[in-house]
């Protein structure tokens, strides 16, 4: 159901501009379930609501909006998931593939001792020390070799190694796009999820005030119209 609700929304959640799109102040879950209460608090209250300016629509509406953010909240989670992983396979890789990059290096480097040519591309290589660099490193090593495997193979090195080079930076070239990926602020999921919560946040927001409105001198019915989350932590 929550699939459906943000198809049904999901122009409405699209058009919203940069300048209206907020970032959730408190936990998701938590948002979703005083969004849920409130809408059956509200109930009872509707045309007292509306006739102070709340948009029926807000009502009819809202259960809608609680379904589309709690659905983009999911592909967002799942979109965080799949990047941790590829951060933690990441880190679980890298150290050997540094040092298979130091041990081609060191061979290059006595392998090519009468190339100056070829030791100022082995020089080239060894600049920067980013993921990127490890991943182009990898790669730029193991097209050299393969281009000089004679001198290579003079010294016995081993032609597989740089076979293993190349198909460790394929691999991890994919995994640093999608570790580095979480670290966007800009990901697609996220602004899809930040601008589903905006889009309900609009219409809780509004009922919110309006209840604290209507009910001042109600303590009891106010009380409905206040975030038990934000009251407890402020």
């Amino acid at each position: 159901m929550s699939k459906e609700n943000f198809e049904s929304l999901k122009g409405s959640i699209a058009a919203m501009e940069a300048a209206e799109t907020k970032i959730p102040n408190m936990p998701v879950d938590v948002y979703l379930q005083e969004a849920s209460d409130l809408y059956e608090w509200s109930k009872a209250d509707q045309n007292q609501l509306i006739k102070v300016g709340v948009p029926k629509a807000y009502f009819t509406e809202m259960e809608a909006r609680i379904g589309a953010l709690r659905y983009a909240q999911s592909i967002w989670n799942k979109d965080q998931y799949t990047k941790e992983e590829a951060q933690q396979e990441w880190d679980e890789m890298s150290p050997k593939a540094v040092d298979l990059k130091n041990e081609i290096e060191h061979a290059f480097r006595f392998a090519f001792r009468k190339r100056p040519d070829l030791l100022a591309k082995v020089q080239g290589v060894e600049q920067g020390t980013s993921n990127a660099d490890l991943v182009q490193d990898l790669s730029d090593l193991a097209a050299l070799g393969l281009a000089n495997l004679p001198l290579l193979k003079s010294i016995n090195f081993e032609e597989d190694k740089l076979h293993l080079a190349a198909s460790q930076a394929s691999e991890m070239s994919i995994l640093l796009a999608k570790a580095n990926g979480e670290r966007k602020e800009d990901s697609s999921p996220k602004i899809t999820r930040d601008k589903a919560y905006s889009y309900l946040k609009q219409a809780v927001d509004e009922i919110y005030e309006a209840g604290k409105y209507v009910f001042w001198k109600d303590e009891e019915r106010r009380q409905g119209y206040l975030s038990r989350y934000l009251n407890k932590a402020s």
